[in-house]
């Protein structure tokens, strides 16, 4: 029996149960009435779960309108998902793009996610993306986080370079100085190890939640949201609201293959391991609206030697997609647009591997190489994941591609960057800036997409409030942003729109709760 059909078995053996205590949570445990809460241990006016870009953003305008924060993280670092994505931006019309004379705009960006998405996209929240990025960008500067000057990447789906790039070369050039701009702010507490457990509700509106000091995640248990009872329970009131930021879920072997059945529970992620559906499934519970919880969404950068998001990821993409080509090793061709939409290219990819685990080979030359990050090839050639060949013939023994059409494929695509066309697969070589695969010494990867992002969550509005399911209005006293929402992004999300998306959201729940 295949992995996949022994997969669905299990799910249809084990899940029901699960889906049936799930259901009946969220119908008959929808909240703690705070009628019930003799007394809170503690009031703050707004309380954020969660510790990533929107948990942060929205930490730093809620603090900085005088608000009293608390922030709390169940792992024992605060960042998640956020502190080890590539951190890079997008950011339609920008300053850098005006001076370098990219025509932009915020129909062709929305156009863009829209292709991407498979038309998904909730396009009034691109819209708020596309009208407040410059703000974001501004304020994330401001708080300290450093872009390369005047550098525009051209990042996969975009139809031309609107996205910043991190000097840091990960998300970590944000949290750090975030983080260290929260903890100069004397009204906000940042709780670690402490895990959200319910809301508190005086009829249909949050007023606080419930959370576990001291709680210890165990990522040994086939859940840790059910099975896990460590910490001390305390009761918090949240005077003006919940912030939820808590990411997506795609560590959580039950929920996402609930989602996608073809999703086994080996199936790899780029995400940290507390990227569970706790906090999700509880916003459900309180009537809070499901979007688009269905669509998984892979990373087409990643290298199966490595678990996770690994070190080879900025290569992949910044080196060979962008500026070189990937081949099937068993014919030695190209087999798609190394510069398409994560979808596309992560599809295309898959039915290359197959059932046998054919991974495709991601190759870079010398000048391409010299061209982006020296961080993004240092660290995976001392890993051992990239390897470095003196030529293309090298190249193509070790990794046993088949050599004559492989090499006949480079001299081919090499004519095509220089006449600025490929007729094969229609890939935009309008800013190749003229880089092909021929100076030596030349680089190879292997590939295979892993999943990254859960494409839904709750539903927000423009002011990042959330839905209810029954009512149609938002839930007084509950906001989200980031990865625990949907419809941003629809079916599929471009690179560098994740980052822009959960900081813009986090920045306008904080600037609404500052109004209050």
């Amino acid at each position: 029996m295949s992995e996949l059909n022994l997969a669905r078995r299990s799910l249809l053996k084990t899940g029901a149960a699960m889906a049936a205590t799930l259901m009946a949570s969220a119908v008959a445990n929808a909240g703690i009435p705070a009628a019930q809460v003799k007394k809170f241990d503690a009031e703050y006016d707004v309380v954020i779960i969660g510790s990533g870009f929107a948990g942060m953003a929205c930490a730093l305008k809620a603090a900085r309108g005088g608000k009293k924060v608390l922030m709390i993280e169940k792992m024992p670092v605060v960042g998640g998902n956020s502190a080890i994505c590539g951190g890079n931006v997008a950011c339609p019309v920008n300053p850098v793009q005006k001076a370098q004379g990219i025509k932009d705009s915020k129909e062709l960006f929305i156009e863009d996610c829209l292709k991407d998405g498979l038309g998904l996209n909730y396009t009034n929240l691109l819209g708020v993306i596309a009208d407040r990025c410059n703000d974001t960008i501004k304020f994330v500067e401001e708080t300290g986080a450093e872009f390369v000057p005047n550098k525009m990447l051209f990042e996969a789906g975009h139809s031309v370079p609107r996205s910043y790039e991190i000097k840091a070369g990960t998300g970590s050039g944000y949290i750090r100085p975030m983080y260290e701009a929260i903890k100069k702010e004397k009204n906000v507490t940042v709780l670690t190890r402490a895990k959200f457990d319910d809301f508190v509700m005086d009829g249909d509106a949050v007023v606080g939640i419930t959370y576990r000091e001291g709680y210890r995640f165990n990522q040994k248990l086939q859940s840790d949201d059910l099975e896990n009872k460590t910490g001390k329970q305390k009761v918090v009131r949240a005077k003006l609201g919940v912030m939820l930021a808590a990411g997506g879920f795609s560590r959580d072997i039950w929920f996402r293959q609930v989602q996608d059945p073809r999703v086994v529970p080996t199936t790899d992620s780029t995400n940290q391991p507390g990227a569970t559906a706790g906090v999700l499934v509880k916003a459900l519970g309180i009537g809070a609206a499901p979007v688009q919880l269905c669509w998984l969404q892979f990373l087409p950068y990643t290298n199966p030697r490595e678990k996770g998001f690994g070190v080879s990821v900025n290569f992949t993409n910044h080196a060979c997609m962008d500026y070189g080509i990937v081949v099937d090793r068993k014919t030695g061709l190209r087999f798609m647009d190394e510069h398409a939409g994560r979808k596309i290219k992560s599809d295309a990819l898959f039915k290359v591997i197959g059932a046998d685990e054919n991974y495709p080979i991601a190759i870079a030359d010398d000048a391409i190489v010299k061209s982006i990050n020296p961080n993004f090839v240092k660290l995976p050639l001392e890993m051992g994941t990239v390897k470095k060949f003196n030529t293309l013939e090298e190249l193509a023994d070790y990794f046993k591609i088949n050599k004559k059409p492989f090499l006949e494929q480079v001299a081919r695509y090499n004519e095509f960057i220089k006449k600025g066309e490929d007729p094969e697969f229609h890939r935009n070589l309008k800013f190749s800036n003229g880089l092909d695969v021929s100076k030596a010494p030349f680089y190879g990867i292997e590939v295979a997409p892993k999943i990254h992002h859960t494409m839904g969550g709750v539903m927000i509005n423009e002011k990042a409030q959330v839905i209810s399911a029954t009512t149609h209005q938002p839930i007084k006293g509950l906001f989200a942003g980031g990865e625990v929402t949907g419809g941003v992004h629809g079916a599929s999300r471009l690179g560098t729109v994740a980052v822009i998306d959960a900081l813009t959201f986090g920045m306008i729940a904080g600037e609404e709760f500052a109004k209050m």
